[in-house]
């Protein structure tokens, strides 16, 4: 997905947080931004922040939406991504406040994520000496997710270019195919491992670039590419539902922790809420900005999700292109997205390379420090693949890091931070409670659906051991 981001570094020879989700042109330093910020004089405007904002959350989990509301039903599916949609924007709000509140106690302009959980830390007098850990713990969690949503690439750019590639030879210019619809697979080709593998070496060619700005203009072309597609994907979903619609109303209780890893997935866009926040022209705006934005990121959910399962039923794969037919026209919309998305690889990787690296870097001579960087980015480069390798499942490796690491960033943390930073001013009992409350959904979110997503992995690789094994027998 389209980066977001917290990286909690004060060097203004390097990149800012947004940075990261959206390079820009050579700028004023970090410090001189915020002073004019403040004097409104620089900063982005209302619409840029609403359209980096809606960047920061479009991406690889909105095509897998569709299988999501599978898992849950074609009713509770749309219902239940609308609930979470509205505590993921609360969630949301509640950063931004806290931070403001801690932001004008500690006299600084502005807070990342990891700052504003150390501050409210601090604040609580049985916890302040470990405040400290805090920050620790949300820069874990962020590399994590991040490193995640790299994982995620690996394996989306290897099942579409492999359908693509496999399907060439029989592809079209008819787009009037069968509705089960995956792509007609007639030439059998390599497994889709070996195609990340192919990926491999030109992704860390590409993380080499330490300054995003030279990317700047390819993260143009990836965000126009990836708009034409998701308008190419809604058109055929609309015109292609077939009727009557017999599909279940209400999907099983066992899959329904797999919508929520996908659905808070999609949902990622937590981490760029205070740099988007922080670089405003005037911030007070900033709550509009996001009610306005989320507003539209949550209808784009519900209706692709519902629309897509409506179109394509159980036949509805990990993503959406995956259902796409037989033609030059939606195979094209597969490479648009791809190179979107192998774009954006470098965007989301800057935020672990930047909390990761520095320390490293830190520690050795001056003359080693390139190499050092270097040799870390491709080492991460390396691990993320790796990870795509051992779980090539690209629904369940969504669901997994969804539920891992997302739901702890999006649903848990906020909630808590607010308790922390508001302890002393007498929250009522009710803020509490409600506050208690996601944050548990969020843990009951996470503990179910990272058991199930294991378990479905485990059980798939066992499938395909038990297929290979057949095969072999059958010869």
């Amino acid at each position: 997905m389209m980066a977001s981001s917290d990286v909690d570094r004060n060097d203004d020879h390097n990149p800012s947080e947004m940075d990261a989700l959206c390079p820009s042109p050579p700028g004023p330093s970090r410090p001189q931004r915020n002073y004019e910020r403040m004097e409104e004089r620089a900063g982005t405007t209302f619409c840029q922040t609403l359209i980096h904002l809606l960047k920061g959350n479009i991406g690889t989990g909105l095509l897998g939406l569709p299988l999501a509301v599978k898992n849950a039903g074609l009713v509770l599916g749309p219902v239940s991504l609308l609930v979470m949609g509205v505590i993921a924007v609360h969630c949301m709000r509640l950063l931004v406040k806290c931070s403001h509140h801690l932001s004008e106690k500690m006299s600084r302009p502005s807070l990342s994520y990891g700052e504003a959980v150390q501050y409210a830390i601090e604040n609580v007098s049985w916890l302040r000496r470990h405040s400290q850990w805090g920050k620790r713990i949300v820069n874990v969690f962020l590399i994590i997710t991040q490193l995640g949503f790299c994982c995620v690439y690996f394996v989306f750019l290897s099942d579409n270019i492999k359908q693509v590639v496999e399907a060439a030879n029989t592809t079209s210019w008819s787009c009037e195919l069968n509705f089960t619809n995956q792509t007609s697979v007639l030439v059998p080709s390599l497994d889709s491992r070996l195609y990340m593998l192919c990926f491999l070496p030109f992704i860390v060619l590409l993380v080499f670039t330490r300054n995003l700005k030279y990317l700047a203009p390819l993260s143009l072309v990836a965000n126009l590419a990836m708009t034409a597609s998701l308008v190419l994907i809604y058109f055929y979903s609309l015109t292609h539902i077939t009727t009557p619609i017999d599909l279940p109303k209400v999907g099983r209780a066992k899959d329904y922790p797999l919508f929520f890893g996908t659905a808070i997935f999609a949902f990622e866009g937590i981490g760029v809420v205070l740099p988007l926040e922080n670089k405003m022209q005037r911030p007070q705006r900033f709550t509009l900005v996001l009610y306005l934005g989320m507003g539209i990121v949550t209808f784009l959910y519900i209706s692709l999700g519902t629309v897509g399962y409506m179109c394509f039923g159980d036949a509805i794969g990990g993503s959406i292109t995956l259902n796409l037919p037989n033609c030059w026209m939606y195979q094209a919309v597969k490479l648009l997205y791809c190179f979107g998305i192998f774009i954006t690889f470098a965007l989301q990787f800057y935020v672990p390379a930047e909390i990761i690296i520095p320390s490293l870097t830190a520690r050795v001579d001056e003359r080693w420090e390139l190499p050092v960087d270097l040799l870390m980015r491709t080492l991460l480069v390396i691990v993320t693949c790796a990870l795509a390798v051992l779980i090539p499942e690209l629904d369940l490796v969504i669901s997994l890091v969804g539920s891992v690491s997302s739901s702890f960033l999006a649903l848990i943390f906020p909630p808590l931070l607010q308790l922390a930073v508001f302890h002393n001013d007498g929250l009522s009992p009710l803020i509490s409670i409600r506050n208690l409350a996601i944050s548990l959904l969020g843990f009951v979110g996470f503990l179910a659906g990272t058991y199930i997503a294991i378990e479905q992995i485990i059980a798939r690789n066992a499938q395909k051991h038990l297929e290979a094994a057949g095969s072999f027998m059958v010869q």
